[in-house]
């Protein structure tokens, strides 16, 4: 048995709050880059105004949501150093250069074209704005790929050896594209989208219900629907993959998930429901569907699963809090598939913009992106445990030689800083969510025409938020020419 340091199950607290703080605005930073390029793209080709009204309203909140993620990503970097030095003696070879590249190749890309994304509306023509907007959507998605590269490795790592203690890459190639990469890239990405789909078409469903029909939210209630009928079903599809992959290099964590303790040959049940007790080995309260643990699992009728009992129990996880939190992720999922071919039939119907309930099930679901994207980064990396590099380092070697008292005071600070700034910032974007999309009255701006955003000296602290609330364009008949 490996000793527990003083103030693990602390630190591992605090990473597991600021990580929780920080994943839910990259995500909808990843989707509503790409949702305003689309937007964009549109008011282009057809000069209809709600297109714009649309693009210039969710850029006010994707600027807000880009500065709390560059904020709180800073604040989860910082604890590498102070509260898991150890890992970063170990490995500091692989995350260190992929940070590096994340920021050389992403953030720098993000961040210059940011500012004629928010501001150069009147100071670059149409179509270099155009094309400012895409490189922000498309730096995203870089920054994704080397962040879910560095986190993959860390779950089935490839493409190194171990010299003097600590690791020294032998292939790139091997570290970047590891096993688990492709399918947790995918699942990631998809899943930032579906948490706009599910944003956006809450925003939408909250005007509705207020009495709002003009084009700017039917529009986006109508796009965030078809997006989620794209996603949520390919999210399961992906999530299948995924499965298979994780059953090949982390027996363990599928056995949790699925709450199976033992190996049983001729075919493994799917507990439905049920509650591990890791004590007695057993999985309580269970209710099994016979032969369907196989078939989802392996494919096959009679396939077999590895049970937890063939791994010893201090490298077994956290059974209970995997188990839940795997299967709140896929039942919400379940839940978004269901609403996505619920509007389907509502749009054939006719009712789609006029049914009250459907609106009100939408506005109640909105959230439900972020929740089921928390509960699935809690299976998987609640589920590596007790392992910070699978199979090579455990989180107990990698924590910094610091007390208990020292951990416990940080995560306090950290937590009432949190509420605060962070609360203060989700506040203003549900002030600007309420207040929804210029009216169908507003035509685009001009060089006629002065835009509140675009004055000398602004920014995105608190005091600018009212004036970008309120924003409206006036008429200038040659705009559409």
């Amino acid at each position: 048995m490996t000793a527990v340091p003083e103030g693990l199950d602390l630190a591992r607290l605090q990473f597991a709050f600021t990580v929780s703080f920080h994943i839910v605005f990259p995500a909808v930073t990843i989707g509503l880059a790409s949702f305003i390029a689309v937007l964009e793209g549109l008011w282009l080709k057809t000069r209809q105004q709600h297109y714009l009204d649309l693009c210039r309203f969710w850029t006010k909140v994707f600027a807000l949501c880009f500065g709390m993620g560059v904020v709180s990503g800073v604040v989860m970097a910082y604890q590498f150093g102070t509260n898991w030095s150890g890992f970063s003696s170990f490995a500091g070879a692989v995350t260190g250069p992929l940070l590096t590249y994340e920021v050389m190749t992403a953030f720098f890309l993000e961040a210059g074209f940011l500012g004629i994304m928010l501001f150069g509306w009147n100071r670059v023509g149409p179509r270099a704005h155009f094309a400012a907007t895409l490189c922000v959507a498309i730096g995203t998605l870089i920054s994704t790929f080397w962040i879910l590269a560095s986190n993959s490795w860390m779950q089935t790592p490839q493409g190194y050896e171990i010299v003097d203690g600590r690791v020294v890459v032998l292939s790139w190639w091997d570290v970047i594209f590891n096993p688990s990469f492709p399918y947790r890239l995918a699942h990631m990405s998809i899943a930032a989208f579906v948490v706009t789909a599910l944003v956006v078409a809450g925003t939408g469903a909250w005007h509705l219900l207020r009495g709002r029909r003009d084009p700017a939210i039917k529009t986006m209630f109508s796009m965030a629907m078809w997006l989620l009928l794209i996603f949520a079903p390919l999210q399961a599809f992906v999530g299948d993959l995924h499965g298979l992959n994780t059953r090949e290099h982390q027996p363990a964590k599928l056995a949790a998930m699925e709450g199976l303790w033992e190996t049983k040959t001729g075919g493994t049940p799917l507990n439905l429901v049920g509650w591990p007790d890791m004590e007695a080995e057993t999985t309580r309260y269970a209710l099994e569907i016979p032969h369907l643990g196989s078939l989802i699992l392996t494919h096959s009728w009679d396939g077999e699963i590895r049970g937890l009992k063939e791994f010893p129990k201090d490298e077994r996880p956290n059974v209970p809090l995997v188990f839940w939190s795997f299967r709140i992720m896929v039942g919400l999922g379940l839940a978004m598939i269901g609403a996505a071919l619920a509007a389907v039939w509502l749009r054939r119907r006719g009712t789609f913009f006029t049914s009250r309930t459907f609106a009100r099930v939408m506005l109640l679901l909105s959230p439900t992106g972020f929740i089921a994207l928390l509960a699935g980064w809690i299976t998987t990396e609640a589920g590596r445990q007790p392992w910070v590099v699978y199979g090579v380092m455990r989180t107990a070697h990698a924590m910094s030689p610091v007390s208990a008292q020292q951990v416990q005071v940080s995560l306090l600070v950290i937590v009432l800083s949190y509420f605060l700034v962070f609360g203060t910032g989700v506040y203003y974007v549900l002030k600007i969510l309420r207040g929804g999309p210029a009216g169908s009255d507003v035509t685009p701006p001009s060089n006629r025409t002065p835009d509140p955003l675009q004055t000398d000296g602004a920014h995105l602290g608190p005091q600018a938020i009212p004036a970008m609330s309120g924003l409206s364009g006036r008429i200038d008949p040659d705009a559409r020419r």
